[in-house]
């Protein structure tokens, strides 16, 4: 069949792909241009000669963050947060929403445990109660410090269960007419037939826990049990001087604060880019995550 597009489809078209072009154009930008500073010396950085390429090329910003052994020591106990945070995060959420995915009738307090996870969002005890708590459990100086607090979120268990609830009702009357029960249900269907959602929430919750640096400066009182965010805060933006060697500090010499956060933005962010293109077949599905489906 031979299909011919008309001169305004074509119009359109092409419109269309030049402004997407532009659009990812806009978003990788920002991203190149932190890239060629990391990558530039001080003195083309100050001058603002930077821009997408890198100038006068060195690596003094990268020899910085990553030639200190505590920085593995804090890489490590942010992968093991991670790792942990999220895990326990993610079937917490799947074991809440569950039961609050039920209609009325088949779990009757369900609308008063609704309210109270939602009431938790708007109302906050602050950072001295939180701090109190976490020192009262013998948390502080321990991973749990980084993991416990933060476990229970609210914000995925709504999401999770309106998209529990947007679930055909038939499969459950089917799975209950075979013998399952609410266990069996929740792991043979419901989770199975959720994994674009989970994936897409893990996602969030993998970025949360890495970015996280403020409560590893709180609840850690030894810079040797700091997260990476926490170490990088303290080394890099702050540029303590005091944990470093001469070598280290020769070696500030030739980079400037500009290029060492850009260092520090690209080494937080590879252990996400390595992350993402296992989960991304499920994440675009997944974006609709709570949708009204018909």
């Amino acid at each position: 069949m031979n299909y011919r597009l008309s001169a305004g489809r074509r119009l359109f078209l092409v419109s269309n792909y030049m402004f997407l072009t532009l659009l990812a154009f806009a978003c990788l930008f920002p991203l190149l241009h932190v890239f060629a500073l990391s990558l530039s010396s001080s003195h083309a950085v100050t001058a603002g000669k930077v821009w997408l390429i890198p100038v006068d090329f060195t690596l003094s910003s990268y020899k910085i963050v990553l030639s200190q052994k505590s920085f593995f020591v804090s890489f490590w106990i942010s992968v093991k947060r991670v790792i942990l945070g999220t895990s326990i995060s993610m079937l917490l959420a799947v074991l809440a929403a569950y039961p609050l995915s039920r209609d009325q009738a088949q779990f009757r307090p369900r609308t008063v445990y609704a309210w109270f996870f939602v009431l938790s969002t708007m109302f906050s005890g602050g950072l001295i109660p939180l701090f109190m708590i976490v020192k009262s459990t013998h948390l502080l100086d321990t991973i749990w410090a980084l993991v416990i607090p933060g476990a229970v979120n609210v914000f995925n268990i709504i999401l999770l269960l309106n998209f529990f609830r947007s679930l055909p009702k038939e499969l459950d009357d089917a799975a209950k007419i075979d013998g399952a029960g609410h266990l069996a249900s929740l792991f043979r269907i419901y989770i199975p037939l959720s994994l674009a959602s989970l994936a897409t929430l893990t996602v969030f919750t993998v970025v949360g826990h890495w970015n996280s640096w403020f409560d590893g400066l709180i609840f850690m009182n030894s810079p040797d049990r700091y997260p990476l965010q926490s170490f990088l805060q303290t080394i890099v933006i702050k540029q303590d001087v005091s944990k470093l060697d001469y070598r280290q500090i020769e070696a500030l010499s030739e980079v400037s604060a500009r290029t060492n956060k850009a260092a520090q933005i690209f080494v937080a962010t590879i252990p996400i880019l390595l992350v993402y293109p296992f989960l991304q077949r499920y994440f675009v599905s997944g974006i609709v995550l709570g949708s009204v489906k018909e």
